[in-house]
C-alpha cells in the first residue's frame, strides 16, 4: 500500500488527498474552488443525507426549497449578517446578456430569503413553530480550497425555524446539536463530538449565540462538524417575521437556523482513514459487504452470487465483485482505498473446503468461515468494526487532550490536539493572542462536559486548537 497512498506520518495533506484521488472520492471543478462528487464520493454523501434527514424529520421539520439567487438588498437587512458574509459572496450582474438592475447573491446561507417567505406564512401563533429544512448547495468565496473541507460550492443542509418564545428557540437549538448532529456523528460516523458554545469571535454572523460540535482529526487538528444557531429576534425584526399571541397582541418571532455539510465527508476521511485508505463505519457505509469472487469459474461466480443474495436478503447493503477482466489483487485494493468494512473472498479451494474467507478492513484480519455460518460471522464482524471505529477515535481524542493553566500552555498542547483552559484564564485577550499562532477556541463547556445555555455563565472551560 505504500505505493498507492503517502503515508500520514509522512505527509498528512498529501495522504488526504491521495484517498480522495485512489478511492475515488471527488476531483476539482472547472471553476476555481469548484468540486466534481464521483458516485463513490456522492454514495457516502447519500447515506449521510438519509441518516440525517430521518432524524431532523423526527423533530417535526419538514423538508422545502427556496432559491439559489438573493437580491442584494435581502442582505442589507441584517447589519451584521451582510457584513460577515459580505467577503464570500458570489454576485450575479448579468442575465440574458443585459446587466441587471439589482444584483443577486447566490445563496452562501438562506437565513434572508427564508426570513422574507416566514412573515409571510406566520400570522398567529398558531403557524407556530414553523420548521422549515432544505438540501441545496451554497457557494462562498474562499481564497484556498481543499476538496471537501473548504471548496467554494458545497452540498449542505440549512433548517431555519420561527417560535414564539425565546426558551422554545433556544431548547430546538440545542435539540438540534444534541438530538440530530451528535447522535449521526457518535452513533453512524463513530466520531466522538466536543459539543458547546461558540465564543463571540466565532459566532455565527447576526446570531445571538452559536452553538457546535466538533471533531479531532488524526492529525491532531479540530474540524467543525455543525453549527446551530440561535437567531433571537434579529432575523425577525429585519424581515418583519410577527404574529399574534393568544393574548392578542403583535409580536416578534424568534429564529434558529442550523445546518451541516459534505465537509463531514472529509471529516470522514481525516478521522477514520489509515494508511490503506478509507474505514468506513458500517452503520454509515454505502457498502458494507463486498463479496468477492476470486476466480472465473462457474463454481465460484454460483458460489459468490448466492452468498451476495442471502446477505442482501438479510437486510445488509451488499456489492458482488464478479470482475473477470481485473486481478483480484487489484480488486482487493481497490476495497481496501474505498473502506469497505467486510470483504468476503471466494475462491476455488474455499469452495472445496466448504469455506469462504472474511476479511475486516477495520481489524485487519481474515478468518476462514464455514459458508453456512457467514451471516453470522459478518453481523459480528459489522457490529465490532462499528465499536472498534469508535474506541480508536475516542482513545485518540482522550489522549491528544492536555490541561493548560495559561494561554502559552495552551497554544504550545494545541500542536497535538486539545488544550483545555478555563475561560477566565483566556478571555477574549487570550482568544486574539492565541490566534496568533493559528490557535483558536473551538467550543467552550461546562465544567461537567455539558453545554452552556449562555457566554454569560461563570467557571466555563474553552477547548483550544489548530483547525480546519
Amino acid at each position: 500500500m505504500a505505493n498507492v497512498l503517502t503515508p500520514q506520518g509522512e505527509d498528512f495533506p498529501r495522504w488526504y488527498q491521495d484517498v480522495i484521488a485512489k478511492a475515488q472520492l471527488a476531483e476539482n471543478g472547472p471553476a476555481r474552488g469548484s468540486q466534481v462528487i464521483r458516485p463513490t464520493g456522492f454514495a457516502l454523501w447519500e447515506r449521510m443525507t438519509a441518516e440525517m434527514d430521518a432524524r431532523i424529520k423526527e423533530t417535526g421539520t419538514e423538508n422545502a426549497s427556496f432559491p439559489l439567487l438573493i437580491p442584494e438588498s435581502y442582505f442589507t437587512r441584517e447589519a451584521d449578517h451582510v457584513e460577515g458574509f459580505a467577503p464570500e459572496l458570489w454576485m450575479v450582474t448579468h442575465g440574458g446578456g443585459k446587466e441587471l438592475e439589482e444584483k443577486l447573491a447566490i445563496r452562501p446561507t438562506s437565513e434572508t430569503v427564508i426570513g422574507e417567505y416566514m412573515a409571510k406564512w406566520v400570522n398567529s401563533y398558531r403557524d407556530l413553530p414553523l420548521l422549515l429544512n432544505q438540501w441545496c448547495n451554497v457557494m462562498r468565496y474562499e481564497l484556498r480550497t481543499r476538496l471537501f473541507l473548504r471548496s467554494s460550492e458545497f452540498l449542505w443542509q440549512e433548517g431555519h425555524t420561527v417560535h414564539d418564545s425565546y426558551e422554545d428557540a433556544h431548547a430546538f437549538t440545542l435539540r438540534i446539536l444534541h438530538e440530530v448532529y451528535a447522535d449521526f456523528m457518535e452513533n453512524v460516523l463513530a466520531l466522538p463530538v466536543l459539543r458547546g458554545i461558540k465564543t463571540e469571535a466565532e459566532r455565527f454572523a447576526g446570531a445571538l449565540n452559536t452553538f457546535a460540535v466538533e471533531s479531532l482529526m488524526r492529525d491532531g487538528k479540530a474540524l467543525q462538524m455543525g453549527t446551530s444557531h440561535e437567531l433571537g429576534q434579529n432575523f425577525a425584526k429585519a424581515f418583519d417575521i410577527q404574529f399574534q399571541g393568544k393574548d392578542g397582541k403583535q409580536a416578534h418571532g424568534w429564529t434558529t437556523s442550523w445546518g451541516t455539510s459534505t465537509r463531514m465527508i472529509g471529516g470522514l476521511i481525516m478521522g477514520h482513514g489509515d494508511d490503506a485508505g478509507l474505514r468506513v463505519p458500517p452503520n454509515l457505509a454505502p457498502v458494507q459487504v463486498c463479496v468477492m469472487a476470486v476466480k472465473d469459474t462457474d463454481e465460484v461466480q454460483t458460489a459468490a452470487r448466492k452468498v451476495f443474495d442471502e446477505l442482501k436478503g438479510d437486510g445488509l447493503r451488499v456489492r458482488l465483485d464478479d470482475r473477470a477482466d481485473v486481478a483480484f489483487g487489484r480488486r482487493a485494493v481497490d476495497a481496501e482505498l474505498k473502506g469497505y468494512p467486510v470483504r468476503i473472498e471466494i475462491g476455488p479451494r474455499d469452495l472445496k473446503n466448504g469455506e469462504a474467507t472474511v476479511v475486516s478492513r477495520v481489524e485487519g484480519s481474515k478468518q476462514t468461515i464455514p459458508l453456512g455460518m457467514l451471516a453470522e460471522a459478518v453481523a459480528a464482524a459489522l457490529q465490532g468494526a462499528q465499536e472498534q471505529l469508535w474506541n480508536e477515535a475516542l482513545e485518540f481524542r482522550e489522549s491528544h487532550t492536555a490541561d493548560a493553566a495559561t494561554v502559552e500552555e495552551a497554544v504550545e498542547a494545541a500542536q497535538t490536539g486539545y488544550a483545555r483552559l478555563p475561560w477566565d484564564a483566556c478571555g477574549v485577550e487570550g482568544e486574539r493572542k492565541a490566534a496568533e499562532s493559528s490557535v483558536t477556541v473551538r467550543v467552550l463547556q461546562r465544567e461537567d462536559g455539558s453545554v452552556p445555555d449562555s457566554l454569560d455563565e461563570p467557571g466555563l472551560i474553552a477547548y483550544l486548537a489548530r483547525s480546519y
